[in-house]
């Protein structure tokens, strides 16, 4: 049974950004799917390296998440007066309730489990910095973030690591620190690369769809993906990261035979049964960070 929250005292343009917010962090999911082609993740073309989930589930679970992300703002809304270390804690029933939903929606296929936890933490920490007038650029809003999960690797991965989880495996065996990671720095893996190569190629005159493959293959390059260790363990990991740089300096997706090879990558990753979910995870955030307004703006 899902609990209630509390109604929270909103400014009163709240409505208007709650609905702007939430509705471009849908899209963003439905955007990272619909990308084509995207080496080992489904897509448009294909099903990746995964056996057990195609476009259809990554359809209905975006729907299933997209109703829940108006009420993380709320909850940062509601929070805002609170120490941002006591955010996450109010969260985690809603990113429960939230995961349980996008389940029931695949039938048990976890397609956006780590698009559940970023998009829930910058949902609320948009709501939080809106509550408090404070300025929302990409900068701020992770930093917002990062505050909320202060010490969340030390508690979960270096303290208290019982290995339930694959991330918390991976951590033990590998140090890779995984979505807590990127989200206790504010997701500087976004901030510092993928998001300035983002603007970079649009501001060039690419298209998004190039923008984004670029910005993909930039973040493959770079995350300690921990999707990509878990198939393929610490060589597969690399591999990956060494093939993405290799396109990149090719010139990406906009060179001339830029999606031949990505169609190659894609068939190289599925014959490994290798797929960048993590990387995917933090497209979403860096087009979702990319509609907001540069600090010297």
């Amino acid at each position: 049974m899902l609990r209630s929250y509390p109604k929270a005292r909103v400014v009163s343009a709240a409505p208007t950004a709650v609905q702007w917010f939430a509705r471009n962090a849908y899209r963003a999911l439905l955007l990272e799917v619909n990308l084509t082609p995207k080496p080992g993740l489904v897509d448009r073309h294909n099903n990746g390296a995964h056996r057990d989930m195609n476009l259809g589930h990554f359809y209905r679970s975006a729907r299933a998440i997209g109703v829940w992300l108006p009420r993380f703002i709320l909850q940062g809304i509601a929070d805002a007066g609170l120490p941002a270390r006591q955010q996450l804690a109010r969260l985690r029933p809603l990113g429960m309730a939230c995961e349980q939903q996008m389940f029931r929606a695949t039938g048990g296929v976890n397609t956006h489990k780590g698009s559940v936890f970023s998009l829930g933490l910058l949902c609320a920490a948009f709501g939080r910095l809106h509550q408090q007038q404070r300025q929302i650029t990409p900068e701020s809003l992770c930093s917002e973030v990062a505050a909320i999960c202060c010490g969340l690797v030390a508690r979960e991965l270096q303290q208290h690591n019982r290995q339930q989880t694959a991330g918390q495996r991976l951590f033990s065996e590998l140090g890779l620190l995984g979505a807590r990671g990127e989200a206790e720095s504010g997701f500087q893996t976004v901030v510092q690369g993928a998001l300035p190569l983002f603007r970079q190629r649009i501001g060039c005159g690419c298209s998004e769809q190039v923008a984004l493959m670029d910005s993909l293959l930039w973040l493959m390059a770079h995350n300690g993906d921990t999707n990509v260790a878990s198939r393929g363990g610490i060589a597969g990991l690399r591999w990956l990261q060494h093939y993405s740089r290799q396109l990149l300096n090719l010139g990406g997706a906009g060179a001339p035979q830029g999606i031949a090879r990505l169609r190659q990558f894609d068939a190289a990753c599925i014959a490994r049964n290798l797929s960048p979910g993590g990387s995917a995870d933090l497209l979403i955030v860096t087009w979702l960070l990319a509609q907001l307004p540069q600090a010297d703006a």
